[in-house]
């Protein structure tokens, strides 16, 4: 059985980095080896948590047959109304997480130094933890995420499949128009997440609309069964520019995708989240987490 990244599941931080670099032309096996200087132990309390992830050529040029067919790079999804996801797919992506800032950003500059010699840091974005995990619109953010021990099953390839205790990660950072946003009234704020503000208690019957941003955003096998996320998205910004860092862990790499058409009104029925009315993407990209004991193999 293979162990996961633990920083997938970690706890607690309020500090956040990510990182996205290209590769220069390089050996792969220099590349690696500086890619695998980064991986350390992993806590929740007290201590800084790393994550590390690859664009889907990226690892299929090291793991070869051991990574999933599944994997393949971000595409931009343009909805019918001109709204657009764009693509901004990089070769390498870390997610640095620790209780505070100063601890956080030293970790990612060691680790934009250590890969100097072999990549290029592409992106960069660090966030914080808004109150009682609030996105910066006053909603809870995460609320139907699995409890912890739910969580590696949804987040985590399953056991006898190619790139096992794996994960597919999507990031996209949103911005928000607040000022939109919070020139609504506080019921129609609820109808367009589809949740109370203050408690976050979903909606129910005709209250929540089939343009809610949880309507749109739940999905479901041929048999019935939900088929969830793992959610760890993040706030971020400045005055003049704020939103949501989006990342989410996944067993199955389709599931973002069925999310975002439907997000974007391109999965056939008519409607789109309305949410999108609201904050829009300016980077989307997939990667993939392996496990522990994959990139011990790597050694």
């Amino acid at each position: 059985m293979s162990t996961p990244q633990p920083g997938i599941f970690a706890q607690g931080t309020t500090a956040h980095a990510f990182l996205e670099f290209d590769l220069h032309a390089v050996e792969l096996p220099r590349a690696v080896a500086a890619l695998l200087q980064l991986r350390s132990p992993a806590v929740s309390a007290g201590g800084v948590n790393l994550v590390i992830a690859f664009g889907a050529d990226l690892w299929r040029r090291i793991a070869g047959h051991r990574a999933p067919d599944s994997l393949r790079a971000f595409a931009e999804v343009i909805g019918p109304d001109g709204r657009r996801a764009p693509a901004t797919q990089h070769d390498v992506w870390l997610w640095i997480s620790g209780s505070t800032p100063d601890v956080v950003f030293e970790h990612a500059r060691a680790a934009a130094g250590a890969l100097a010699g072999v990549a290029a840091l592409a992106a960069e974005q660090t966030c914080f933890v808004h109150r009682d995990s609030r996105d910066l619109t006053g909603f809870v953010d995460g609320t139907a995420n699995p409890e912890m021990l739910e969580a590696p099953a949804v987040a985590l390839v399953a056991d006898g499949q190619a790139g096992e205790a794996g994960s597919h990660v999507i990031a996209m950072r949103w911005v928000h128009d607040l000022a939109a946003f919070d020139a609504l009234p506080v019921r129609e704020q609820e109808r367009v997440f589809g949740r109370t503000k203050v408690d976050s208690v979903e909606l129910e019957g005709t209250t929540k609309p089939p343009t809610a941003h949880i309507a749109r955003v739940e999905i479901h096998d041929d048999i019935g069964r939900e088929l969830q996320i793992y959610r760890r998205g993040v706030p971020y910004g400045t005055v003049a520019e704020h939103g949501l860092y989006f990342v989410a862990f996944s067993a199955e790499l389709t599931r973002f995708d069925r999310m975002l058409a439907r997000m974007f009104g391109t999965s056939g029925d008519g409607q789109h989240d309305r949410l999108v009315e609201f904050s829009r993407p300016v980077s989307g990209a997939y990667y993939f987490a392996p496990s522990l004991t994959a990139l011990a193999e790597l050694r």
